[in-house]
């Protein structure tokens, strides 16, 4: 029922059947309809609505996992891939919601994609690894005590101050440097990864999909593609395809 269903959404979603309002009355007509037709089940639009937002929801926590370094999508068997446990692990900690979806399988994730993908990568609560390392880290108070040769209850005369201050200023950067994170590498949002695959003249759907999946995991391989000319991109892809048996 699940494949009937998205089939509907696809195909209504690339005839740009769906405004900011949501998707318009004849789209959940038609989900009905098939769903009729080729399952031969009833259902009412309140149970389409429940399950797309399932599938809302499964776009919105896979995307941004896999916005971060050392995750990719298994086509095979629909789940998500990881370069170890450790980097699954530190994600979860700081994502606990996101902890059943490791060995999760989710299919219908590239008719998912197609329909959901552009709502969580222009910033549906999610954020890619590139903004999280922009946000502000908070850090402790680091309290300078003044160093105790100078007397307590004292004016001191401008150099002593400036002397004062000079010292504080040494001793708190010292202070701030062993709290400074190390330096994340650059990722690529997903949107605009998704949006130079748009721009590749006659690159199929699925094609186009299959070199997202890679793309978003290596921020590498993306470099290499925007290196290309226009006309070479659409030939490397599949090549690239072709040689990871996508």
């Amino acid at each position: 029922m699940d494949k009937v269903l998205l089939d509907v959404f696809v195909e209504h979603h690339n005839r740009g059947d769906q405004g900011q309002n949501g998707w318009k009355p004849h789209v959940y007509n038609a989900a009905i309809k098939a769903i009729h037709d080729k399952c031969g089940l009833h259902v009412t639009k309140e149970k389409i609505c429940s399950r797309m937002k399932t599938f809302d929801k499964h776009c919105g926590t896979i995307s941004k996992i896999l916005s971060q370094s050392g995750f990719g999508w298994d086509w095979v068997n629909n789940k998500l891939l990881m370069d170890s446990d450790d980097v699954w692990n530190k994600y979860v900690q700081a994502n606990p919601k996101a902890a059943c979806y490791k060995n999760k399988e989710v299919k219908n994730w590239e008719a998912i994609l197609t329909i959901y993908s552009k709502d969580h990568t222009t910033g549906d609560g999610a954020m890619t690894g590139a903004e999280s390392a922009a946000q502000p880290i908070e850090l402790d108070v680091v309290v300078v005590e003044a160093s105790p040769e100078l007397p307590p209850k004292r004016q001191r005369t401008g150099d002593a101050i400036l002397c004062m201050l000079g010292e504080m200023k040494g001793s708190f950067q010292d202070a701030m440097k062993s709290l400074e994170p190390l330096e994340l590498p650059k990722v690529t949002p997903p949107l605009e990864i998704l949006a130079a695959l748009e721009k590749i003249p006659d690159l199929a759907r699925s094609d186009m999909l299959r070199a997202y999946g890679k793309l978003i995991l290596s921020e590498r391989l993306f470099q290499a593609l925007m290196e290309l000319p226009m006309e070479f991109r659409k030939e490397w892809l599949l090549m690239l395809n072709e040689k990871n048996n996508v």
